[in-house]
C-alpha cells in the first residue's frame, strides 16, 4: 500500500528541479505516491523531461503562488491563499495526502501548518526537530531548531515530551535520555529560561538527565536535547558549517598524503562513509512536532537526495503514527503534559 506525500515543488532555492528529481527517486525506491504542488505547466514539462515515458505514482496539483524565502511569513501566509505551501497542507487536512514536505520558507511553513492543520491540544507551539549524528553512531534528536525563537519554560517542557516520543517511536530508542541544553551541567547553570525549565522537565515521567552542554549533542551521552529555537538554530547551522569544514580539510589531507592506488581507494571509501554520516541531505528534513498532521521542513539548498530523504521521513512519521500518538499522550493528563505512555513501543 502506498503512502501519499504532498511535496511543495516550488519551495527550494533551485525549485522545481530538485523536488521533481527527488520525487522520482522516492517513487522508484519507496512505497509512496508523491503529490507535486506548484505551477502545473512548469511541473508537467520538467517531469516529462525526466520520466521519458516512465510510469510512476506522481500526481500534480496546481498552485498559482509561491512564498519566497525572503518574505515575511505571517503576511505571506495570509495573502497568498493559493501558494504551493498552503495547497499542499490542505491536501493533508483533506486526507488526500498523509504528510507534507517543503524545502521553503521555514517561518511560513510553521505559520501555514498551524493555520491549516492546527496544533494539538495542549501544545502551545509546534517544534522543529532534527536528527544529529553522534560519536557512538546512535542518533540524537535536537529541538527546537528554529520554529520558536523566543520560548517560555512550558514550551521547553512540551518539546521534551514530543522529542522523547519521536526518539521512541521513530528512532526505536527504548528509553531515551533527555537533556536540557545549557552552559553547564549543574542545575543552577544557564539563563532564566533554562533555570525555570529545569524543574518542569525534572517532574516529567521521562528519563531526564539534567543539563547538558553543546558537546553532548554529538558524544552519544544523550538521545534528545531540548532548547529554544534561537539556540537550536545556531547550534544546527554551526554544526553544518563545521561538518563542511572537516570534510574539506580531510579531503585535502587525504589527497596530499595518500600515494598508493590501493591506499587511495580505501581512503576514498572511508571518506565517503564519513561524508555520508555528516551530510544533512541524508537526514531529509526536520518534522514539525505538535501538529494535527505530518509536516516536514527541509533545507532551502536541498538537492534531490535531500528531497528523497525528506519524503522518506514524512512517510515514516505517518507510518509510526507520531501526530496521533502525541495527541493521545498530551490528552492523557489533565494538565496537558503527556504521561510516560507506552514505553514498550
Amino acid at each position: 500500500m502506498l503512502t501519499d506525500i504532498a511535496l511543495d515543488a516550488m519551495g527550494s532555492d533551485k525549485a522545481p528541479d530538485p523536488e521533481i528529481r527527488g520525487a522520482i527517486l522516492a517513487c522508484r525506491q519507496l512505497p509512496v505516491r508523491v503529490h507535486l504542488v506548484g505551477a502545473e505547466l512548469e511541473l508537467r514539462s520538467v517531469l516529462s523531461e525526466y520520466l521519458r515515458g516512465e510510469s510512476l505514482p506522481i500526481v500534480i496539483h496546481h498552485a498559482s503562488e509561491i512564498i519566497g524565502m525572503d518574505e515575511k511569513a505571517a503576511l505571506a501566509v495570509r495573502q497568498k491563499r493559493d501558494s504551493s505551501m498552503r495547497v499542499g497542507l490542505r491536501l493533508v487536512r483533506e486526507k488526500t495526502a498523509a504528510g507534507f514536505l517543503t524545502a521553503g520558507n521555514t517561518g511560513a511553513a510553521m505559520a501555514c501548518a498551524k493555520m491549516v492543520l492546527g496544533a494539538i491540544q495542549g501544545v502551545d507551539r509546534p517544534a522543529l526537530a532534527t536528527v544529529m549524528p553522534t560519536a557512538t553512531g546512535s542518533p540524537c534528536v535536537l529541538l527546537d531548531v528554529g520554529a520558536n525563537v523566543e520560548c517560555k519554560p512550558q514550551n521547553l517542557e512540551q518539546f521534551a515530551v514530543m522529542g522523547e516520543m519521536y526518539a521512541r517511536r521513530v528512532l526505536k530508542i527504548r528509553r531515551p535520555r533527555v537533556g536540557l541544553l545549557s552552559i553547564g551541567q549543574e542545575e543552577g547553570k544557564g539563563n532564566e529560561l533554562t533555570r525555570q525549565a529545569f524543574p518542569l522537565l525534572k517532574r516529567l515521567p521521562i528519563q531526564f538527565v539534567g543539563n547538558v552542554e553543546g558537546r553532548d549533542i554529538f558524544n552519544g551521552n544523550c538521545d534528545v536535547v531540548v532548547c529554544d529555537g534561537f539556540v537550536g538554530n545556531v547550534a544546527l547551522k554551526a554544526s553544518e558549517g563545521l561538518g563542511k569544514l572537516v570534510r574539506v580539510l580531510l579531503r585535502e589531507s587525504l589527497n596530499s598524503t595518500v600515494k598508493a592506488q590501493v591506499g587511495a581507494m580505501l581512503s576514498r571509501r572511508a571518506f565517503n562513509d564519513f561524508n555520508k554520516r555528516l551530510d544533512y541531505t541524508e537526514y531529509g528534513g526536520a518534522p514539525l512536532l505538535g501538529l494535527r498532521g505530518v509536516c516536514v521542513v527541509g533545507h532551502g539548498s536541498s538537492n534531490d537526495r535531500a528531497i528523497y530523504n525528506g519524503i522518506r521521513v514524512a512517510a515514516e512519521f505517518v507510518q509510526a503514527g507520531i501526530s496521533e500518538g502525541i495527541e493521545r499522550e498530551f490528552g492523557s493528563r489533565p494538565d496537558g503534559i503527556a504521561a510516560d505512555g507506552d514505553q514498550s513501543q
